[in-house]
């Protein structure tokens, strides 16, 4: 009797990652890419077109980022596993998402054994800690006060993000459906959080925290 399928959703803004993906999931031969996005509209319309048990979803997508997007389709879809995977390493981003209802969080440059087992797992109802994130999760639970960047808000660190990586103000807000004024208070908030001035201040702060690929 043959098992079907795993049902696989990509949502990667760049191709050639869906692609390698997409290769690496036809070699097992009990997984199968069902649907590609790239970014959370498209994502978004799949999910509602069609039943997937994984989505594996990039963190840092264009426009609405992954975090947004992984909000919503729990919200819609919340039986759906979601894992994250990223370029960006798990001490910002990995509990946000966790805590955002995700299964699990990967980075790109995780093992392709790792990758596979994960999605296994997750489909079937278990959740991926990493040891380096179940340490993290560990120190948050014994801390009473949070970090800078633990008390900065998801939207507030993707402004970080952007700003890391030398985007302006106007071009943050066009990626985001922002007003620049509202991105000029994201950032005013983020200076205060953090206690930096200058963006080259901001971007060593970011690079330190691993929110730059």
């Amino acid at each position: 009797m043959n098992v079907p399928a795993l049902q696989i959703l990509l949502v990667d803004d760049h191709a050639v990652v869906r692609g390698g993906l997409g290769l690496l999931l036809a070699q097992t031969g009990d997984m199968a890419v069902a649907g590609e996005a790239e970014n959370a509209d498209q994502a978004i319309q799949l999910i509602r077109q069609r039943e997937f048990d994984v989505a594996l979803v990039d963190i840092g997508l264009p426009g609405k980022g992954g975090l947004d997007l992984l909000k919503q389709i729990k919200s819609e879809r919340p039986r759906l596993a979601v894992l994250m995977l990223s370029m960006y390493a798990e001490e910002v981003y990995a509990v946000r998402a966790l805590k955002a209802g995700a299964a699990g969080y990967l980075t790109k440059n995780s093992p392709p054994a790792t990758l596979l087992a994960a999605i296994r797992k997750v489909a079937g109802g278990g959740r991926h800690v990493s040891p380096v994130l179940l340490e993290q999760l560990a120190v948050e639970v014994g801390r009473g006060r949070k970090s800078a960047a633990e008390a900065l808000s998801d939207r507030e660190v993707e402004v970080l993000r952007r700003i890391a990586s030398g985007e302006s103000l106007n071009q943050i807000a066009e990626a985001l459906y922002l007003s620049p004024k509202t991105v000029t208070t994201y950032r005013a908030r983020i200076v205060e959080k953090t206690g930096l001035h200058s963006n080259a201040e901001l971007a060593r702060y970011a690079l330190a925290k691993g929110l730059l690929s």
